[in-house]
């Protein structure tokens, strides 16, 4: 066989055969991660990343959400982590939702019948909701934590968004700067394990990558008036990647009938990985909703 002789193998060159992943649409090698309760699980959860980090960033948020007898999954998207393709590079911002509605199916089978939520953070809440917007009434509900619904104002201002749309045409791949690590979270330590993780992409934003998350924006700002389904929406208030007014938009746009935000004062952008009295708070806020929804989804009775 082909692949015996030269395995697919990831970026860090450990290869595909050996790791749990799926493959896309386009043929791209995807890893993923699978967090199972030792019972039989009562709901599945799947947990979409942000820009530039990895699915294994959010093990301390599976574990709690395995305690409450749940299978938490994730993959690396496209362009990121120990996934195929160029980094923090996607031809599609539906891409991403493509592949995660691809995941969903394929755990769905396994489970048939378990209500099923979604989780994510930054750019990975502009997939959750995106995901969510596509399928009406698939899912039972969704976590939000700092999703990415409008741009900064410092980083989106009317120049600056022409200039990217202009720069797209001519340079695609000339970077429009890095993320500055500080704004991530107050918690220093957090900030120093960012830093140092080897699965990070730390590399400049690149123009088309800045183009398909302008994208992604506009898209998350139609699809909010069709969102029906229950959500958690937990923003920090002085968030300088994710603009905070995206949160109270979403509120307001969104037709559920179940929606809760809670907002955090004066902290940034990585609320599980905040200072601890914000992050015990956000597991808190999760465990306690997630517990009701789900015991809600699994009697058929709203919470």
């Amino acid at each position: 066989m082909p692949e015996e002789s030269s395995p697919r193998r990831t970026p860090q060159s450990v290869p595909y055969q050996d790791l749990p992943h799926l493959v896309n649409a386009d043929g791209q090698y995807l890893f993923c991660r699978y967090w199972k309760p030792s019972g039989t699980p009562r709901a599945l959860v799947f947990v979409s990343h942000g820009a530039g980090e990895h699915c294994g960033r959010y093990d301390e948020l599976a574990r709690m959400l395995v305690g409450l007898e749940l299978l938490v999954f994730a993959h690396d998207h496209v362009g990121h982590g120990q996934s195929e393709g160029e980094r923090m590079v996607v031809s599609d911002f539906q891409v991403f939702i493509r592949d995660v509605l691809q995941h969903v199916d394929v755990v769905q089978k396994d489970h048939p019948g378990l209500p099923i939520f979604l989780l994510g953070h930054s750019m990975g809440g502009a997939i959750t909701i995106l995901t969510a917007a596509e399928r009406p009434g698939h899912f039972s509900g969704m976590v939000l934590i700092s999703p990415l619904v409008l741009a900064s104002p410092e980083s989106a201002t009317t120049f600056k968004v022409l200039a990217v749309k202009v720069l797209n045409l001519v340079l695609p791949n000339v970077s429009l700067g890095r993320i500055d690590s500080s704004t991530l979270s107050r918690n220093k330590t957090e900030v120093d394990i960012y830093n140092t993780d080897p699965l990070i992409c730390r590399a400049g934003l690149k123009v088309c990558f800045g183009t398909q998350l302008l994208n992604a924006v506009s898209r998350v700002e139609r699809a909010l008036p069709k969102l029906t389904l229950p959500f958690l929406l937990l923003q920090g208030s002085a968030d300088r990647l994710c603009d905070s007014r995206g949160a109270y938009l979403l509120m307001e746009s969104a037709k559920s009938q179940d929606k809760t935000l809670k907002i955090y004062e004066g902290a940034y952008h990585i609320l599980h990985k905040e200072l601890p009295e914000v992050t015990s708070s956000v597991f808190r806020e999760i465990n306690t909703w997630v517990s009701q929804r789900t015991a809600a989804a699994g009697t058929g009775s709203p919470p």
